[in-house]
């Protein structure tokens, strides 16, 4: 079975040419709630009408439900649900663990599938949240080839994966820098994009964080053999003709056309500087680089009016098998779309021919005449009586009743059962924090751990230092990052290395790494990177069994201070924020890993510098100020402070701490989103 083209539609207008272009699937969103907030998206009625129109087509709907969410935000997400469900869609993507939990509660027939902004990166995870009930798991763009096989091979989830369109520099759902510099968050559909912007390594300028468009839409089959069951196309803030461009030259791909002229309107429609390949190649570095030039703007306009040509009719892309059957009493036909039959009789009778006879030809002929709508003749088979006489408008017309009949059937599409669900926030938490303490290096470790309840260490931590920590009475975890594509049977290895030297606990900052925890039969924490956002989502995690977990950096402190759930919850208080993980460091652009020394930086427009620190194959961006909060910790009601140390040296990791009891702030430091109004 061929693999399904899945394009992006935020609009009316693109949705049209997506269809009428050749798209198997749409992925739309409604005017909230959805990754691409500034894109047109769809009215209630507009959306019921958009879910309609593609039924009436053959081609399935997914709705896009995948930002983070707060709780005061959970009763309007559930009258989406609804609305959703109501409609007939044919699934929801998610990227809040609690929102997906809501649907397999309020919607068990409503598929959901996993966000690429879900970070799932292994057949790990992929395994664990198919047990969670998603029916399928859109890839990350990062991947290798040979870690798709990997992931098809060793999961029985449904694959997706982008085949064409914008690359984020960042893991998708791992971003902050929109956040933090500009107060929008792309994890809340509010991307400002500030990794198009000038970034230099130490001082140098350059654009070194903004990435060619991805393309591998001529390499569809290569992708269908690793596994991919969905071919992605980003870009619901396209314009129709780019849409229908990627659309038409993923369907040539599989076709096996080739067609170098479309390749060519491809790229001029939009690029960056040309498409690039290297994350599936496994081929990383300064030529996946690429901004939008004044002669990639420039060369759109020549291409518009020819890749309009591709959508301006509708495309004949359902098959009708149709029987027509005369006698001298009546004139009936039956035709069969969509895995349904109607049968039309019509009102006009046959009567005796005067010269010549109704023949199988002419019928035939009349029946296929299926021009302007999305049908086509199939098997057209005729039983006449001979000598008798019908009227070819009478034919055209019970073929136009029929197929009108079809395309009727196909649109009514049953609602799906949505149970009652409403959410009352939580009373505010007054409990005692608790003080956790991170390490990005073992070196870092504090001497004195006796007011600490729990050091979270790296897995490189050697097994000495790991034992006497231990014995000290302090609650070890063992880190495991949100990085883990080919390095998870690395971590297994090291995970039950330290379980064997008394380590229980595992701090897992995605969900690869709660299920290489669950592997190891390790108590779970949730750590920096699993974007717990609303009570739900805490649940959620509470159903595969994590003690506990950081809230998400991005929500409000009156928010934190109402979450509710059995887990117990922890903020960061200090620490300078991972703005991004990137699997293709930037630094490399200027400077070989010998001439950084780890000491890197990237300088913004203003020369605020922004520190790069690398581990297990990806670079992680931090701010270039920490977050400090000790003079408002009665504002971050919860049950555990974290204090989330990067590259601070021992000493002032003891002197932030020694602040921490005082309730009194570094020198130089920032609020951070908690007290943000982040939209």
């Amino acid at each position: 079975m061929s693999a399904e083209i899945l394009a992006p539609a935020g609009s009316m207008q693109a949705l049209e040419a997506a269809v009428r272009s050749g798209a198997d699937a749409v992925y739309i969103g409604l005017k909230n709630f959805n990754a691409r907030r500034n894109a047109d998206n769809f009215g209630d009625d507009e959306f019921k009408a958009a879910v309609e129109y593609c039924h009436k087509r053959g081609v399935k709907v997914y709705v896009t439900l995948n930002t983070l969410v707060t709780d005061r935000e959970l009763n309007d997400v559930y009258d989406e649900i609804k609305l959703i469900a109501s409609s007939g869609a044919d699934a929801v993507i998610t990227q809040d663990l609690g929102v997906a939990r809501l649907i397999f509660e309020a919607c068990p027939d409503l598929p959901v599938h996993a966000s690429t902004q879900m970070s799932v990166q292994s057949a790990y995870g992929a395994e664990l949240i198919r047990k969670m009930g998603y029916s399928r798991l859109v890839l990350p763009r990062e991947l290798s080839k040979s870690e798709i096989e990997d992931i098809s091979k060793n999961s029985s989830i449904e694959l997706e994966h982008f085949v064409h369109g914008a690359q984020c520099m960042c893991l998708s759902g791992q971003c902050l820098m929109s956040s933090v510099i500009g107060g929008r968050s792309g994890n809340r559909g509010l991307c400002a994009q500030p990794c198009r912007l000038p970034f230099g390594v130490n001082g140098k300028g350059g654009y070194n964080l903004s990435l060619k468009d991805m393309s591998l839409a001529d390499r569809a089959d290569e992708l269908q053999k690793a596994g991919v069951s969905s071919l992605k196309i980003e870009g619901r803030m396209k314009r129709p003709e780019y849409v229908a461009a990627a659309v038409k030259a993923c369907r040539n791909s599989l076709d096996g056309v080739k067609d170098e002229a479309l390749s060519d309107s491809l790229r001029s429609v939009f690029s960056r500087s040309g498409f690039s390949s290297g994350y599936f190649d496994g081929k990383t570095g300064k030529e996946m680089f690429g901004t939008r030039t004044k002669e990639d703007v420039e060369s759109a306009a020549p291409v518009l009016s020819e890749l309009r040509r591709l959508y301006e009719k509708e495309r004949q892309s359902i098959r009708a098998d149709m029987l027509f059957e005369a006698s001298e009493s009546e004139a009936v036909l039956t035709v069969g779309a969509f895995g349904k039959e109607v049968t039309v009789h019509s009102p006009i009778k046959p009567t005796e021919a005067v010269s010549k006879g109704l023949t199988e030809k002419e019928v035939s002929e009349r029946l296929a005449k299926c021009g302007g709508t999305q049908f086509y003749a199939g098997d057209v088979k005729c039983r006449i009586l001979p000598g008798i006489y019908f009227p070819a408008s009478a034919i055209n017309e019970m073929r136009r009743e029929a197929l009108s009949s079809l395309e009727q059937i196909a649109a009514e599409t049953p609602e799906k059962a949505v149970k009652p669900f409403h959410f009352t926030e939580c009373e505010i938490n007054k409990s005692q924090p608790k003080l956790h303490v991170r390490v990005f290096s073992a070196n870092q470790i504090p001497k004195n751990t006796e007011n600490i309840d729990r050091i979270v260490i790296p897995l490189e931590t050697d097994e000495a230092t790991a034992e006497k920590l231990v014995s000290s009475g302090a609650e070890v975890a063992a880190e495991i990052p949100i990085n883990v594509f080919s390095n998870a049977d690395y971590y297994v290895k090291r995970l039950e290395t330290l379980k064997s030297h008394g380590v229980k606990l595992a701090w897992c900052c995605g969900l690869d790494a709660a299920a290489i925890a669950e592997k190891c039969q390790m108590e779970i924490a949730g750590g920096f990177g699993m974007n717990a956002a609303n009570t739900l989502s805490f649940e959620a995690l509470a159903d595969f069994g994590a003690r506990d977990a950081l809230v998400s950096s991005e929500i409000p402190a009156s928010a934190v201070s109402r979450l509710g759930s059995g887990i117990c919850k922890g903020v960061l208080l200090y620490g300078k924020l991972p703005l991004m993980v990137t699997r293709n460091c930037p630094v490399k652009n200027e400077l070989s890993c010998d001439k950084c020394g780890k000491s890197s930086f990237l300088v913004d427009r203003t020369g605020a510098r922004f520190p790069v620190m690398c581990k297990n194959g990806c670079s992680f961006i931090l701010n270039c100020v920490p977050v400090c909060n000790f003079d408002r910790q009665d504002e971050l009601c919860c049950d555990y402070h974290l204090l989330y140390f990067t590259n601070e040296t021992p000493d002032e990791i003891d002197d932030i701490i020694g602040k921490y009891f005082k309730g009194t702030n570094t020198e130089e430091f920032t609020r951070g989103l908690h007290f943000r109004n982040v939209r």
